[in-house]
């Protein structure tokens, strides 16, 4: 007795209604757990693989799917008229069906299947510039010296010598691709790659230009304004369009990414649009208030504390912080620590005042006196008291 097929719908585990992108999510994620590649050696995730491929070559193919959801199975054994055959692998090409799981666990995938020979955007070039913490702050111009490629004026920019054109590629007829094919359990497989002649132009250059050596461009170092945004943080990009590599065929050049390092402050740290800081004060200050004066990226500032403010206080000073990339006009805040500083060296007279203010406030500085003291009248006997009583 024949061997009965599983429901394709109940093999990836959709509903009847699933739309494409749910079939092909399930797929997916189906694909790479019992793909051959990730299971080597185990028959049993090979067949369910095949299972699942069959399954989904099915019902990603409207019209396949059609007649599958009118005579399920029958529509491929010849019953209905479908003419499948048992669904027969051989002569179909697998790239589309395989395509996003191989594109996610080998790197290859759809990309194969692109004109290679079509206008393609350059490549991206990165540089990287320093600039001050203030500077990020506040927003500056900065010159950045970049080596840019320029279509040869002797070639014309096609990297042909003078006199002679690029020729139609022989082993990719110009496509700038190749197929090759090979047999594999699921069938015939079409695998499309990058021309080796060509390199995917689609040309190829008998007799190169002197000038530029058959690429079509000449190097050369020029200065590049770069505006630095307000609020611009270390690590971020600046984009400057069309200033990186040439394109191919045509395409338009590659980006400038321009990464910013920020130089560290003496002072001043940051966090997101917010700066943070120390500020000293004396005893003084912090016994009785008053004003003091804190450094911010804006110069200095008057805040007035309260009398009794103690060490390790936290004030804010309000839009005192970093602007916003997308809008400079909104600031964070500026977090100042209050820390009170102690005098190192006195003069004698300060010295005196600090004593007799130590006097009247607790007399802390001879607390190891009268501890001495009261240890000494622990120890004597009784005799001794009766002989100080006599004494005085």
């Amino acid at each position: 007795m024949a061997e009965t097929k599983r429901d394709y719908y109940e093999v990836l585990g959709v509903d009847k209604n699933a739309d494409a992108a749910t079939i092909k999510k399930a797929y997916r994620a189906l694909g790479k757990k019992y793909h051959p590649d990730a299971n080597p050696g185990d028959k049993e995730a090979e067949a369910k693989f095949k299972e699942l491929s069959e399954a989904y070559a099915v019902l990603s193919d409207p019209e396949k799917k059609q007649k599958y959801d009118q005579f399920g199975h029958a529509a491929f054994d010849g019953g209905a008229g479908g003419g499948f055959g048992g669904f027969d692998f051989s002569g179909m090409d697998f790239t589309d069906i395989f395509g996003d799981i191989f594109g996610d666990m080998f790197g290859g995938g759809r990309r194969s299947r692109r004109s290679y020979n079509g206008p393609m955007q350059g490549a991206n070039v990165r540089k990287g510039i320093r600039i001050t913490f203030e500077e990020a702050i506040f927003g500056c111009e900065k010159e950045l010296d970049v080596v840019i490629k320029d279509p040869c004026t002797t070639c014309g920019g096609n990297g042909a010598k003078p006199g002679t054109s690029p020729e139609t590629c022989p082993k990719c007829n110009g496509r700038g691709q190749v197929v090759y094919t090979t047999q594999s359990f699921f069938g015939t497989m079409q695998n499309v790659q990058t021309c080796p002649e060509c390199n995917g132009s689609g040309k190829v250059i008998r007799e190169k230009c002197s000038d530029c050596g058959g690429t079509g461009y000449v190097a050369s170092k020029k200065k590049i304004s770069v505006s630095i945004p307000a609020g611009i943080d270390n690590g971020q990009s600046i984009r400057i369009r069309e200033k990186g590599e040439p394109g191919i065929n045509g395409g338009p050049r590659g980006d400038l990414l321009v990464e910013v390092t920020v130089s560290r402050h003496p002072v001043f740290g940051r966090q997101d649009m917010h700066i943070f800081s120390t500020a000293p004060i004396s005893f003084a200050q912090a016994a009785l208030g008053g004003d003091v004066r804190i450094k911010t990226v804006d110069g200095d500032v008057l805040y007035t504390i309260a009398p009794g403010t103690k060490t390790d206080t936290k004030v804010r000073l309000r839009g005192k912080g970093v602007p916003s990339l997308r809008d400079k006009k909104i600031r964070g805040d500026h977090y100042v620590t209050l820390v009170i500083q102690t005098p190192e060296k006195l003069s004698s007279e300060a010295k005196e005042l600090l004593r007799k203010f130590d006097e009247v406030t607790g007399n802390s500085l001879k607390q190891g006196e009268e501890a001495e003291k009261e240890k000494k009248n622990k120890k004597k006997g009784f005799m001794d008291k009766v002989k100080e009583a006599f004494e005085d």
